[in-house]
Formats: C-alpha cells, structure tokens, sequence
C-alpha cells in the first residue's frame, strides 16, 4: 500500500507519519503509533477496552508464529470491511485505534 492510500484512510485524525519497520511501515500520529501496515494489509491498535469492537465487527486479530510455533497474538486488528466503502466509518475504527496508542502511553 502506498503512501497516499494510508495518508488518506487515516485523515480524519490530520497528518500522519509513515515509518518502514519490520519488513511493513508503522503509522504514527502525534508521535504515537496507532497501525502497522503488512503484506499491503492496514492492522489498527486495539486494546482491553476496544478489542471487543473490532472483534464484534468481524476483524480479525493479528498473530505471528513465535518460538516453537505458538501463535504470538499482538495487539493490531484488520479494518473492518465497512470502514473501507465509508469515509465516516473508517474514521470511527482509526479514532478507536489512537485512543488505545493514548491509553499505551499511560
């Protein structure tokens, strides 16, 4: 995914920085990081208290296989479907995934 593309799914929030990392690109706002991008899939920060969302939703979590082949579960979930035919709605799931880098902070 290019630039532009992630630029404009998180523009609700204002700029965003894009980083490389790990083989995919960290997305950053106000210093914070709020989403990863891998294998051309955007996966947004969630935490205790928005996970249930994006699961309620249909995301799914983001997982790699650790040592000994256990699944290592990390705390990024898929956009859900709708959010990409909607403007508003991709705005709600990127406001959720920076309030969960707000409360990591704390």
């Amino acid at each position: 995914m290019d630039n532009n593309d992630i630029e404009e799914m998180f523009q609700s929030l204002g700029p965003v920085a894009i980083k490389r990392m790990f083989g995919g690109k960290g997305i950053y706002h106000m210093g914070r990081i709020l989403a990863l991008e891998v294998d051309d899939e955007i996966l947004l920060k969630a935490d205790d208290v928005s996970a249930s969302e994006f699961e309620a939703a249909g995301a799914r979590r983001w997982a790699y296989e650790g040592k000994k082949g256990k699944a290592v579960n990390m705390p990024y979930w898929s956009v859900p479907d709708d959010a990409f035919d909607d403007p508003d709605i991709m705005a709600h799931w990127v406001r959720l995934a920076y309030e969960a880098a707000l409360r990591a902070d704390k």
